[in-house]
């Protein structure tokens, strides 16, 4: 059968060729055949194959096409959880996840907790990222809520008493205790560089140089990812020795030299080894620029990106922060974040930012290309997690 296909293709390629050389002038037939042969084979070579799509891409791909504009939007918000309506918001909104904070732990038990948490997602379409400050030392939610005992220690002082040795069992110990209540997102390790032991962020680091962090980063982000939890580097570009963002405008005047020597050095060795997402900070960062808070500087996230190649969730520290207050109001702070490069916002006022942001889309002011690159990117993320094996 085949070789009747064959033969009869043959024979009518052979008739076309014989055709064209009748209608072509006698002195020109042979010229002519072979520069239609020419011209058949590079039309040919030209069509590449589609390129194949694995299997999670094509859960990513069904999942997508059958999300609404708002269920799109919904899940670039990592939202503080509301004082009421918490369930019900998950389902208005849409919401990519939660992140807890003291008063959400506040009288609770690990198993209400955890009860609680699991109210959440059964609400929830898809499944939500549940996250929560968990660096250890003076930040550290669970602990302050005595819900862990003991309390999750600072960096530095577990790399004095133990080093990196210590750090990674540290990791491993708390991702376990995270994933066992339902919580994704440690929102660590902090992947800043301060020498200075009188500088805001430096009680929070591993207290090293460019090196040492680098090496902690490294080491931290493959214990979280090992155990199932989502690794967060912050806050980039890098703090360094400058003053707290939550209470004021900083102005980082640093270098780029500086920056690409010594900040930029943990946040590359955590992207190597596979962090999940980077949380970029609201400092002014002049070397990049001077104009716009990191959290909603377009330059800030290309470099990210191009520079430092980091191809996962980029998300915002907190939009209430006063380092961001003087720049743009509630309600622009989203969107200006999402059309920087975020593909997550962490805010408390997602119930006003959602409709915002859907009206920019609706009026070309966010294109749907780039809304749709991010709510990929964070899908991925919870693909990668294991939370779309219901899908």
């Amino acid at each position: 059968m085949k070789k009747n296909q064959l033969l009869k293709q043959t024979l009518s390629i052979v008739a076309v060729m014989a055709a064209a050389a009748m209608l072509t002038a006698c002195g020109g037939t042979k010229q002519s055949a072979k520069k239609s042969n020419t011209n058949t084979s590079k039309s040919t070579s030209s069509k590449k194959a589609p390129k194949p799509v694995n299997a999670a891409d094509e859960q990513i791909n069904t999942i997508m096409k059958h999300m609404s504009l708002k269920e799109k939007v919904g899940q670039l918000f990592l939202a503080r959880v509301p004082a009421t309506n918490a369930v019900s918001d998950v389902q208005t909104y849409h919401l990519g996840g939660y992140l807890l904070f003291g008063q959400d732990m506040a009288g609770q038990t690990t198993t209400s907790l955890k009860t609680k948490i699991q109210s959440y997602q059964q609400n929830s379409k898809i499944p939500l990222l549940i996250g929560s400050d968990e660096e250890g030392g003076t930040v550290t939610r669970l602990s302050s809520s005595k819900l862990v005992t003991p309390a999750f220690r600072s960096p530095h002082n577990l790399y004095v008493s133990g080093g990196l040795k210590a750090l990674t069992q540290d990791a491993t110990n708390k991702a376990q205790v995270l994933k066992g209540l339902g919580i994704q997102m440690p929102m660590a390790p902090v992947a800043d560089v301060a020498t200075d032991p009188a500088a805001f962020i430096y009680a929070r680091t591993v207290g090293l140089d460019a090196k040492g962090t680098s090496a902690y980063v490294k080491a931290y982000v493959k214990a979280l990812q090992d155990t199932g939890v989502a690794a967060t580097l912050k806050h980039f570009p890098g703090y360094g020795n400058n003053k707290d963002s939550h209470v004021d405008i900083v102005t980082d005047t640093r270098s780029m030299h500086e920056l690409k020597t010594v900040d930029f050095k943990p946040f590359k060795a955590g992207i190597k080894a596979g962090a999940d997402s980077v949380l970029v900070s609201h400092n002014i960062v002049n070397a990049i620029d001077s104009k716009r808070p990191a959290s909603i500087s377009a330059k800030v996230h290309k470099v990210l990106r191009k520079q430092l190649h980091f191809k996962g969730v980029i998300m915002t520290d907190d939009l209430d922060m006063q380092g961001l207050a003087k720049f743009t109001d509630q309600n622009h702070a989203a969107l200006d974040a999402l059309q920087s490069g975020n593909d997550l916002v962490m805010t408390s006022h997602y119930a006003t930012q959602i409709p915002f942001v859907m009206t920019a889309i609706k009026n070309g002011d966010y294109s749907k290309k780039q809304l749709n690159a991010s709510v990929r990117r964070v899908l991925k993320m919870k693909q990668k997690l294991g939370m779309l094996t219901s899908f």
